[in-house]
């Protein structure tokens, strides 16, 4: 396993994140337990979950099978570094969701009961909360770093200026402010180039990629279809971006074939590749899902592939001859 260090942080981490969305709903308990332990086989150490996971969402059962996970013991909860998250709503009250200190106090200590855990060393803001001053969260997550329950924070789906916005509040306060940053990102979905890659680089804010893969559409789907497997980009919002792009999927699939790499290892390769990124998000149902999703660690795509893949699936960047950022400038 390769290790990294969660942004600007002495915290390190494996290069690939279990995701545990599945967790209880698509995957049972025993075959989550099964997953979780063959990813401390292989040295994965970063786990993330949110309050909101689970078959009834709200209700925090994800966290709590991770839980009953810890409690069998055998160093389970040590060897971890685990990452969860607050901020969609956890019942029906006016105070049952967003960052308000009433919130975030309850819901902190909601998962800390549910995953049998004294702390939780990634806390996570789910969402930005635009009716929440920065004042009051910085003052409530300072509280629970002082009591020892969170070690660090993150934030996921924030913009580049939300990202400044937290970061400068934190600094007013002489606090580390944020070390991760969630965000969807992929070949096909490259939108946090623009402004939330750049930002986390200059703030020393690791990103986490989540849906790596596009819900499935990079992960060899025309293949699959080919040979009548069922594939979760076969439906909704993800078979309409495969029906807009099916050229370029055709076509990337073409270059992986000749790569003799498997779709879903080369884009979670090229992640991996990317300035700034500490590690995606994989959200196995299966425990030989997660072995070969190890293979990604083990490929190094040359110059010549990566300009292939910036063919297929171009950056958002206004100018093109420039970075983001900089892309804005003349």
């Amino acid at each position: 396993m390769e290790y990294t260090r969660l942004g600007r942080s002495g915290l390190s981490v494996s290069r690939l994140v279990l995701g545990t969305m599945n967790f209880g709903s698509r995957t049972s308990e025993e075959d989550s337990h099964a997953i979780m332990d063959r990813a401390h086989e292989h040295g994965v150490n970063f786990f993330d979950t949110a309050d909101s996971y689970g078959a009834r969402p709200g209700e925090g059962l994800t966290e709590e099978l991770i839980g009953r996970w810890f409690a069998r013991g055998g160093g389970r909860r040590d060897r971890t570094v685990l990452a969860t998250k607050a901020y969609l709503p956890t019942g029906s009250g006016p105070n049952e969701g967003g960052l308000s200190a009433l919130h975030i106090r309850r819901a902190v200590e909601g998962s800390l009961k549910r995953l049998g855990t004294d702390r939780i060393d990634l806390y996570q803001m789910h969402h930005v909360d635009r009716s929440t001053p920065w004042e009051e969260v910085w003052e409530a997550f300072g509280v629970l770093r002082q009591q020892g329950k969170v070690l660090y924070f993150g934030s996921s789906n924030f913009a580049g200026w939300h990202l400044a916005q937290a970061q400068e509040a934190a600094r007013t306060r002489h606090f580390l402010g944020l070390v991760g940053e969630q965000s969807i990102y992929n070949l096909m979905t490259r939108w946090i180039e623009l402004e939330v890659l750049p930002a986390a680089r200059a703030y020393g804010i690791g990103v986490i990629p989540y849906s790596p893969l596009h819900g499935g559409v990079l992960s060899g789907v025309l293949r699959k279809q080919r040979d009548g497997l069922a594939v979760r980009s076969g439906s909704g919002i993800w078979a309409a971006a495969l029906d807009e792009r099916r050229d370029a999927v055709a076509a990337y699939e073409e270059l992986c074939d000749r790569l003799g790499e498997d779709p879903a290892h080369v884009g979670l390769a090229w992640l991996l590749a990317q300035e700034g990124v500490t590690g995606p998000i994989i959200g196995p149902r299966t425990i030989g899902q997660l072995d070969g999703a190890l293979r990604a660690l083990e490929i190094r795509l040359d110059a010549d592939t990566l300009a292939e893949l910036d063919r297929l699936f171009p950056s958002p960047a206004p100018n093109g001859s420039k970075p983001a950022p900089e892309a804005y400038a003349w």
